[in-house]
């Protein structure tokens, strides 16, 4: 197995800030129809020397290991940075540290950087013109969780979705 694939097999294994956040100042969702992913983001801020920073992410998925990989990935690279520096990510910087995506998950990165700009977008919103962070919204502080996203035509027929939360793996 090549060191990239060594790479996505582990985060894939053991994927980091998954789940939702509660109090969190920001929430972005976004789905593909062409695939079917969904992903949702939760975002804190803090301020640091004077800027809003992201202190922490988390996300929720809907899609394929690769997205999630990706998306753990990406939550863990955007601690510290500033809204400006996070927006300014591209989906190939967001999955770089998992090496080159085959063609057909390309998506997931594009998918990731989508969700994390649709949290970003809600997120500007709470800042004053000095990037102070002021009080979350009560719709940002905890939003609907990803099910409740899912369009009542995609549901399955019976009307019952089932979750199954994955438990990271111990390392050995």
């Amino acid at each position: 197995m090549s060191e990239t694939n060594d790479k996505l097999e582990a985060a894939i294994r053991n994927p980091k800030n998954v789940g939702e956040m509660e109090n969190a100042d920001a929430v972005g969702t976004v789905g593909s129809p062409d695939c079917g992913d969904m992903l949702r983001m939760w975002v804190k801020f803090r301020e640091e020397d004077g800027k809003k920073v992201i202190d922490k992410a988390t996300f929720q998925s809907f899609g394929c290991q690769t997205a999630i990989a990706v998306a753990s990935v990406a939550t863990e690279m955007i601690k510290g940075k500033t809204v400006n520096e996070a927006l300014a990510l591209e989906s190939s910087e967001l999955s770089e540290s998992l090496g080159p995506l085959p063609p057909m998950k390309i998506h997931c990165g594009q998918l990731v950087e989508s969700a994390l700009k649709d949290a970003l977008a809600e997120g500007t919103q709470g800042a004053n013109e000095q990037g102070a962070i002021s009080a979350p919204s009560e719709a940002s502080m905890m939003g609907p969780s990803l099910v409740d996203a899912i369009p009542s035509s995609a549901a399955p027929s019976s009307g019952k979705i089932k979750i199954v939360p994955l438990e990271p793996e111990e390392e050995e």
